[in-house]
């Protein structure tokens, strides 16, 4: 069984999501989104190791108020950077020696099964390089300028990525030492000429950008296929929140 290091990015602004505090701090089903985020792969036999990227303003506040928790997660802080690919880079530098693979995982896409996990770590394995996606269903149009239609664009063949992105370790190291930035790793991937599989995800997988997003999440957490056999109970749970 291949092990896996697993990257949670989680220093961006929020800015589209509005409010005081980093998004990553609302609740989910009663805990912090990037805890629930966290617990979809703290009780994995196949994670070795976890990190979670935080920007320098929400370092100390973490620290403060979950860092005992997260001890216990096993999950490492480490200070992002001004980009999401600098606070990528920043977690690859400190890469476990165990690791075969490494995973990048949005912090604020906490509703994943753990199908949906075994599948795309199953697949990374097998080919040095795999994403979650779902294809689009709605009709693609490009705006121009004072929000007319410019382009009406074929759907076929476009698919949304998610994460989790899964890449062989040195693969995602090589993208990285580029030094350039992207949203989305893999591009960078892409960029080397190395081809990424995709594996089908599903809608509920959604990145919490918006206020309508957190309670979309919220509506579907529990609806989440689950394994035939139960996974170990995890040790927290929403009285301790």
């Amino acid at each position: 069984m291949a092990k896996i290091s697993v990257i949670i990015p989680a220093a961006g602004a929020g800015k589209r999501f509005g409010g005081k505090t980093n998004k990553i701090f609302e609740r989910i089903d009663g805990q912090p989104v990037f805890i629930r985020t966290i617990e979809l792969f703290s009780s994995r036999d196949d994670v070795c190791q976890i990190q979670l990227v935080v920007s320098a303003q929400d370092m100390a506040d973490m620290k403060d108020r979950f860092g005992g928790h997260l001890g216990l997660l096993n999950t490492k802080l480490v200070e992002g950077g001004q980009t999401r690919s600098q606070s990528v880079r920043n977690a690859l530098a400190g890469l476990a020696d165990q690791a075969d693979l490494v995973a990048v995982h949005d912090a604020v896409r906490p509703c994943v099964s753990q199908l949906w996990l075994d599948a795309v770590f199953a697949r990374a394995e097998q080919t040095g390089a795999a994403i979650l996606a779902c294809p689009i269903h709605g009709t693609i149009k490009k705006i121009a300028d004072g929000g007319l239609i410019a382009e009406t664009r074929p759907r076929e063949q476009l698919w949304e990525a998610q994460t989790p992105q899964v890449f062989r370790k040195e693969i995602i190291v090589k993208a990285y030492q580029s030094g350039a930035d992207a949203t989305d790793d893999a591009h960078l991937v892409e960029m080397l000429g190395v081809p990424v599989a995709v594996v089908a995800g599903d809608g509920r997988n959604i990145k919490i950008t918006t206020r309508a997003d957190l309670a979309f999440a919220n509506s579907v957490i529990k609806t989440l296929p689950k394994p035939k056999l139960n996974r170990a109970a995890h040790p927290f749970d929403d009285a301790r929140w």
